[in-house]
């Protein structure tokens, strides 16, 4: 499969035309990145935008990697003397590795099988003739094979030698494994049972102690849920099609007769699925329902931490964060409007009445000495307690006072980002930060922490690392640069992620910053050490300097184009900034007239908008929130109860919300709306605020059970007791699906256990 196969098979299969995947594959081959060819490079690619780029990008690796396959296999097939025309054409006309492997399988180097010894007995020739099921008397036949100094001590021992030799055959045949691999697809069952004694230990996962369903359609959440299971020597997984439906395809395809010899073929190719391709084509479908589920389970994991990345920003404010505690006290910072520490410090307000007072008349003097606008306080032990201390301060002058989620601050705090940083300062200190500066800019903070320390995702640890870090990295850097990033304020992790850059350019920005001060232009960027004009192509659009030399350096529009803003400002005889400034100038510009054979539509399109909002934010406008006043723990709560929250999770079967009572509570997908909710992401959103009711509390096990549905959509009984639901609506029994165990509550879901003991939140 050559290049230009590569690019038809890509078009054909994104639904786009060839010249469109070439221009993405050339500019992926010069090195740009997916948000430069999504923003800047329009023409070339038709207006593909960033998940249509990244999915050429994908493919294309996936079929490099194909390629790259088959010309080992051939490379082995020559080496080894199996190399025909018919073999290679068969061999290059593979579509998928699965096929491919099989086209390869009988020529493969064999470990000592059955049937390779039953060859080395001299068995073959007995084996050949019975399968060619001419009217051969296996058992007469069979005598002239005896031969003790061989092993072959009966008629028995060379018949059965023979059906090993027949099954292994029927085994490599590649029109018989694609037909049982078709059926395990679409037909198997997945059956999980409960491992000998481990009832008990294992009692997280009873849901699956003797679950059966369609593997075909298992969800994401239940295969890796059960594979964990399987994992931990919990649960004995088993994924099987009917036998007899898949022995009669075999019977089918190889026993011609109703003789002796076709008697033999029958046995050979019954103990060549039991033995051979039952486990083979098991473990294949395995692998595939894992990728499945590892998929889907990535896309929710990306979507999430986009939402989260993507929360509306404070602004710049004169922040005090403050990291909770009881004991240990609360760890407070004052950071002025760019997030730079100028005080810490740490108050007890939860020791005694006495010591409260105290420490209000401190909160309130260092708000008033750093004129401090917003305090951020972490949503973690004592969050609560300490929001309500600090709301009770009488401050001089208004001072908001927002809940954050301080999921991963204690991760930030431990590396080495935050020792480089604050290298004289201890965790507490670098978390308090943190969580002051994740109010002001979320993006900007939570870049510096690991995606998968953050709190978002389902499963992070179950499915394969590199293609996680792919789709997540994809995922920050996409919100990186469709953001934009403050020249001038950026950290070296934040500018790690722009279009073009590396970690030693980013920290090569940061000092040159350093050493000559604020950047004036962004032409400035090639007097970097390092960085050439390749990294200066790719990054300079997405980067932004407030106040510079050029009011277009504060906007998306490209240096590379800035040529056709002077052109335009020259033929309205006005000034750049001008056009910024007054919507009666823009609407002037005539945009047909600057059309080029480089630069189209698309892009002077880009730019007048650009020109009407320069460097605006995608973000939305940030919307202070407030939990419920009075419910500060799950003690607290109450059926029925109609309380605000916070999404800080969402899954395949459900969201997690956090009321401010230090345990989020689930709403499950069947309590998301009055309708039925196939995917949670259709109603709900990482960081949105809702509105939920408490259906139940398991205090003993930290579980709660929220609905979104309204009053309305209930029957009376549930009005008059919100607590009261039917497990079948609350866990609907999927069809064609058998399901021995009782069905637990929402709160009681060992799914959600698992995820809630290993951390999940």
């Amino acid at each position: 499969m050559n290049n230009d196969t590569f690019i038809s098979k890509i078009a054909e299969e994104q639904n786009v035309n060839n010249n469109q995947v070439q221009a993405t594959a050339s500019l992926l081959a010069e090195g740009a990145t997916v948000p430069f060819i999504a923003r800047y490079r329009k023409e070339a690619t038709g207006s593909l935008d960033e998940v249509a780029v990244m999915a050429i990008r994908d493919r294309l690796n996936h079929l490099m990697e194909l390629k790259e396959r088959k010309e080992a296999i051939l490379k082995s097939l020559e080496k080894h003397g199996h190399l025909t025309d018919e073999l290679k054409e068969k061999v290059l006309a593979a579509e998928s590795m699965a096929v491919l492997e099989d086209i390869y399988l009988p020529y493969k180097p064999k470990r000592r099988t059955r049937a390779v010894m039953a060859k080395e007995k001299g068995l073959e020739p007995l084996a050949l003739m019975i399968f060619e099921q001419k009217g051969t008397n296996p058992v007469k036949e069979a005598e002239s094979f005896i031969d003790p100094e061989k092993g072959v001590e009966s008629v028995e021992d060379a018949l059965a030698g023979a059906r090993d030799i027949i099954a292994e055959i029927i085994n490599e045949n590649d029109k018989a494994r694609a037909r049982l691999r078709n059926l395990f697809l679409t037909k198997a069952a997945i059956k999980s049972r409960v491992a000998s004694g481990m009832e008990e230990k294992g009692a997280k996962f009873r849901d699956y102690f003797d679950w059966e369903e369609p593997v075909a359609g298992v969800p994401s959440h239940r295969m890796l849920a059960m594979r964990r299971g399987e994992g931990e020597d919990f649960l004995n997984l088993d994924i099987l099609p009917d036998e007899e439906e898949a022995t009669a395809i075999l019977e089918n395809m190889f026993v011609k007769g109703e003789g002796d010899d076709s008697a033999q073929v029958k046995l050979a190719a019954k103990d060549c699925y039991k033995r051979l391709l039952s486990r083979s084509m098991e473990t294949e479908t395995r692998l595939h329902a894992k990728e499945k589920a590892e998929i889907e389970a990535i896309k929710v994991f990306a979507d999430n931490l986009r939402q989260l990345l993507l929360a509306p920003p404070l602004g710049a404010k004169r922040v005090m964060g403050i990291d909770p505690g009881f004991r240990t006290g609360c760890k407070l910072v004052c950071l002025d409007r760019q997030g730079k520490l100028l005080h810490y410090d740490t108050v007890y307000p939860h020791m005694s009445e006495k010591k409260t007072l105290a420490e209000t008349g401190k909160i309130k003097s260092l708000c008033e000495k750093f004129e401090i606008e917003v305090i951020a306080v972490g949503n973690g032990t004592a969050g609560r307690e300490t929001e309500t201390f600090v709301k009770a301060v009488p401050f001089s002058k208004p001072v908001q006072i927002i809940m954050v989620n301080e999921s991963g601050a204690s991760i930030y705090s431990a590396s080495e980002v935050a020792r480089e940083e604050f290298p004289n300062h201890d965790l507490t200190v670098r978390g308090a930060v943190s969580i002051g500066r994740r109010l002001m800019d979320p993006l900007a903070e939570l870049v510096k922490i690991d995606p998968k320390s953050i709190g978002v995702g389902q499963y992070q640890h179950d499915v394969d690392q590199k293609a996680l870090k792919q789709s997540l990295d994809d995922v920050v850097m996409s919100c990186v640069n469709g953001v934009g990033v403050d020249l001038n304020r950026a950290s070296a992790q934040l500018l790690t992620y722009v279009s073009g850059m590396n970690a030693g350019l980013a920290k090569n920005i940061v000092a040159y910053r350093e050493d000559n001060g604020p950047f004036i232009s962004r032409q400035q960027l090639t007097n970097v050490s390092r960085l050439g004009p390749k990294a200066f192509e790719q990054s300079a659009g997405f980067l932004r300097i407030h106040d510079g030399e050029n009011p277009l350096d504060a906007s998306a529009v490209h240096p590379e184009t800035y040529y056709i803003v002077d052109a335009i400002a020259k033929d309205l005889d006005t000034a750049v900034v001008d056009i910024l400034k007054k919507p009666e100038i823009r609407n002037q510009i005539n945009v047909t007239k600057y059309v080029t054979d480089s630069v189209g539509l698309p892009t002077l399109n880009d730019i007048l908008d650009e020109l009407a909002k320069p460097g605006r934010d995608p973000r939305k406008k940030f919307e202070a929130f407030a939990f419920t006043d009075g419910i500060e723990k799950i003690e607290d709560l109450r059926p029925g109860m109609k309380l605000s929250g916070i999404v800080t999770n969402i899954t395949a079967f459900g969201a997690f919300v956090d009321m401010g009572v230090h345990q989020d509570g689930l709403v499950h997908v069947s309590e998301m709306a009055d309708r039925f909710v196939k995917n949670p992401t259709d109603i709900v959103k990482v960081q949105q605020k809702v509105s939920v009711i408490v259906l139940e509390v398991d205090l003993a096990r930290n579980r709660i059970s929220l609905s979104m549905k309204s009053q309305s959509g209930k029957s009376d009984a549930e009005v008059k007791n919100p607590g009261l639901k039917k497990a079948q609506k609350r866990n609907p029994k999927p069809k064609n699906k058998k399901k021995v165990s009782s069905k637990p509550a929402p709160f009681n879901n060992p799914l959600a256990d698992a995820l809630i003991k290993s951390g999940f939140k």
